[in-house]
Parts: C-alpha cells; sequence; structure tokens
C-alpha cells in the first residue's frame, strides 16, 4: 500500500511479470519516490486500475499516463469501468482506457481481475480480487457497509485490503457539517469501526495471512483505535493474521509470498 486515506490512495500490486497500479490518488512525484523506496518504479508499471472517480483515487492519474508516455514510449493502460471512463476529468491527456463492466473479471499479464460493485456514493465504484501464482488479493474501500456480495468476493483472500473509516462517536461530535456526516454514516459512505470489526467477527477469511485496514479519516479515527478493535476481534477469534495500518504518508511494508 502506497498511501491510504482522504489525501490520496494508490497501490501496488506485483508478480515477476506483472506490475498494476491500483489508483493513482498521489502526485507523480510522490507515487515515483514511493515506488522508488520498494525497488519499483513508475516505467516498469503494466497498467492502473481505478476504483472509483473521486479526486483521492484519481487526482494524479493524468499526469501518471503523461509522463508514463515519454518513460515508456507508449501508452500505459487505464481500466475504468464503461460507466466511470466518461465522468472522468482528462485534462488535456489522451489515455489509453480499457474499459470493463463492473462484476466482470479480465487478465492484465499474469495476473487474474475480478471486479465488483461497491455500495459508495460515485458514479460506479468496484473493488477488485487479484489472483496469480496460487495467492488472491482483495480491496474493498469507499464502502458504506458490508452486502452479502461483497462478503462472498473477498472469501480465501491472502492479503486483504479493507476500509475502517471512522469512529461512529468522534464522527458526530466532530467538526464535519451534519450533510457531511450524515453522507460518511450513510449506507453508500464509509465504513466505521465498529462495521469493519463486526466483519471481521463473522466473516474474514481465517487462511489470511495479512489484513490492511486503512482509509482511515484523519478528523474522525486514530490509528490505536483502528489497531485495538481489530487486533481484539483476531485474537478472540484466535487468528494469528498480520495486522497493518495503513498510512497516509508513507508506504506499509511490502508483503511478499
Amino acid at each position: 500500500m502506497l498511501a491510504s486515506g482522504s489525501s490520496g490512495n494508490s497501490a501496488l500490486v506485483a508478480t515477476s511479470k506483472t506490475r498494476i497500479l491500483i489508483d493513482a490518488g498521489l502526485s507523480v512525484r510522490e507515487l515515483s519516490r514511493r515506488l522508488a523506496e520498494i525497488g519499483e518504479s513508475l516505467e516498469n508499471l503494466d497498467a492502473v486500475l481505478i476504483t472509483h472517480e473521486h479526486s483521492d483515487h484519481v487526482s494524479g492519474l493524468c499526469r501518471l499516463l503523461r509522463r508514463s508516455k515519454n518513460l515508456r514510449k507508449r501508452l500505459l493502460p487505464a481500466y475504468l469501468t464503461r460507466l466511470t471512463a466518461p465522468v472522468m476529468d482528462w485534462e488535456d491527456c489522451e489515455p489509453c482506457l480499457e474499459q470493463f463492466q463492473a462484476g466482470s473479471s479480465f487478465t492484465v499479464g499474469d495476473i487474474e481481475v475480478d471486479s465488483f460493485t461497491i455500495p459508495h456514493d460515485a458514479r460506479d465504484p468496484v473493488g477488485f480480487c487479484l489472483r496469480a501464482e496460487g495467492i488472491k488479493i482483495g480491496i474493498a474501500t469507499d464502502l458504506g457497509y458490508m452486502p452479502d456480495s461483497i462478503r462472498f468476493h473477498l472469501r480465501g483472500t491472502n492479503v486483504l485490503l479493507l476500509e475502517s473509516n471512522h469512529d461512529l462517536e468522534m464522527l458526530k461530535v466532530g467538526p464535519y457539517p451534519w450533510a457531511v456526516k450524515q453522507r460518511v454514516m450513510g449506507r453508500n459512505g464509509h465504513l466505521s469501526n465498529a462495521v469493519t470489526c463486526d466483519y471481521l467477527a463473522s466473516d474474514f477469511a481465517a487462511c489470511t495471512t495479512a489484513l490492511i485496514l486503512g482509509h482511515l479519516s484523519e478528523q474522525n479515527n486514530h490509528p490505536e483505535l483502528v489497531r485495538m478493535g481489530a487486533a481484539e476481534v483476531l485474537d478472540r477469534r484466535g487468528l494469528s493474521t498480520r495486522l497493518v495500518i495503513a498510512e497516509q504518508n508513507r508506504q506499509t511494508e511490502v508483503f511478499s509470498f
């Protein structure tokens, strides 16, 4: 996870043959720096997958595509749903678009990608499960609740990135206007710590080696609240899953298999 939070989101999934960027909510300079710190580079990317059009997920996309064209001498393909692509602000770039239907599956290099619809107030938001070399990675952030369909898709993950956006009490007494609080708490908003913990208690796959909790609100949450709540549930279930809290200002450790 290169960055996670309300100011920018991006993650890298890689095999020995293929490198996929999930979302591009960082500046090209910052994205390049964080990739370099884990031994990767922009020119080695094979594709970028976009979950939805909100700025914290796509603010760096056009500049990334232009920079990649200069570095690679060819366009970096951007994968978006058919409904998301038309609402994007493409500025002055000419993207190489690979459009897909939400809920469909496709392949990038040797990585199989399954998309699934998530409940969020964007045009056509999706989460992803990625499979390669016997490993399954699940990515589900920016969702207001956990429908059965998402619980189904996240079964059997080896690594799971899941949202734990806000503490409900902190949100209620926090500085946001009431309309924004209602949006965040709504069924098309963001997962609270409590809802995330309920999922971990009931449906979280015991085979998951690493659990990354992300998209924490800077105003309405605290990393230690997230860590303590999730750790208590995992301990109660007797699971030894590696628990990591993703941060806005630096990348996580690299998870290797």
